[in-house]
């Protein structure tokens, strides 16, 4: 149920069409909840189903009009209720963990160059983590919200922090691995 969820907060952030809306998710929410255009749309149409968000009415006529959607009393009250919910943390599912594993039983060829990859795709992440970070929340930017957003944020950059640190001692381990064991396992 979280799409939804996450489709009626950036709706309260900012009442947005569809595209507005996917545009926005692939700035921010996407960075750790990722959805495709045609999940949002598909959500937006089952929330306006359910009555918890409704088109903006339009002083154009409807038709080739993009739609903007806003959220409802109970759109706003099914937020409430599913943010004071408790949640069970969930287990990480990371495919590079288990290539790790079966590389223990089938030999480490190719592994090694993907976690050079991966080293760099989580240092480019984190410096553009960190970049949104001073651009977007300086030290007098302090309202309640500011604060809870630049959580989410740092918890964005303490994860690619954990990654690249990993991964670099991952690839430490790896150039102490003998020869026929890298290949073979």
């Amino acid at each position: 149920m979280s799409l939804p969820h996450a489709i009626l907060t950036a709706l309260l952030e900012k009442p947005s069409s569809g595209l507005e809306l996917t545009r926005r998710f692939d700035k921010s929410i996407g960075y750790f909840w990722s959805a495709t255009h045609q999940q949002i749309y598909r959500e937006l149409g089952k929330l306006e189903a359910e009555g918890l968000i409704r088109t903006l009415p339009s002083a154009q006529p409807a038709r080739g009009q993009k739609k903007s959607y806003e959220v409802l009393p109970a759109g706003r009250a099914e937020l409430a209720r599913w943010t004071a919910a408790a949640q069970d943390p969930r287990m990480p599912r990371d495919p590079l963990l288990l290539r790790l594993r079966a590389a223990a039983v089938v030999g480490t060829a190719g592994l090694e160059a993907d976690l050079r990859r991966h080293l760099q795709l989580h240092r480019r992440q984190l410096a553009e983590y960190q970049e949104i970070e001073k651009r977007d929340f300086p030290p007098e930017r302090d309202a309640p919200g500011d604060r809870l957003r630049h959580l989410v944020l740092r918890a964005g950059i303490d994860l690619e922090t954990f990654w690249t640190q990993w991964l670099t001692h991952a690839l430490a381990e790896f150039a102490e691995l003998p020869g026929e064991e890298r290949e073979q396992g």
